[in-house]
């Protein structure tokens, strides 16, 4: 247990008098970084978070452990379509965008940090834009292997039972 102030004594001369007494004893001798410049000195760039930037990547950890949870949903919203990209059909798409919307309503019922808009996303919207980009990227890979699977196929007129129930 470290030894405390006495109350009578200066906290400075306190302080100089337990640094001198470790000197003495050699504490402070062959010491890992001795004689090496501190790391970012003189870099007029290097502000008061460039610590916590140098653990993180030491520690090959992500900085979104730090963020405020509204701009996590922020940032997982923005990046949704990344996200479902992979998809391999629309049942994982929507329950990816409905976990995400369960988070944010969660997030809206009990607001913390900084007060960023965020709202629900329309799920539909998203599987639409999942099959457009489905059909693109696909299209060329089915054409090379079928070419008269990937002719466009005219837009139908009147469907057949509309044509049977008519005159009803």
């Amino acid at each position: 247990m470290t030894e405390r102030k006495p109350v009578g004594v200066d906290f400075e001369s306190w302080v100089d008098r337990k640094i001198r007494e470790a000197t003495e004893r050699g504490d402070f001798e062959n010491l890992s970084g001795a004689g090496k410049p501190l790391p970012g000195a003189g870099n007029p760039y290097h502000d008061e978070n460039a610590w916590l930037r140098d653990y993180l990547r030491r520690e090959g950890v992500s900085g979104d452990a730090m963020l405020p949870p509204s701009l996590l949903l922020r940032r997982d919203v923005e990046r949704l379509p990344e996200t479902v990209r992979d998809a391999a059909s629309e049942h994982e798409v929507r329950e990816t965008v409905a976990e995400l919307n369960r988070r944010i309503v969660d997030w809206l019922r009990m607001p913390t940090g900084p007060q960023v808009p965020v709202a629900p996303v329309d799920a539909d919207a998203v599987v639409r834009e999942w099959r457009e980009r489905a059909t693109r990227v696909d299209a060329p890979a089915v054409a090379a292997r079928r070419p008269d699977i990937a002719r466009p196929r005219p837009a139908p007129g009147v469907r057949w039972w509309h044509r049977i129930f008519r005159g009803r």
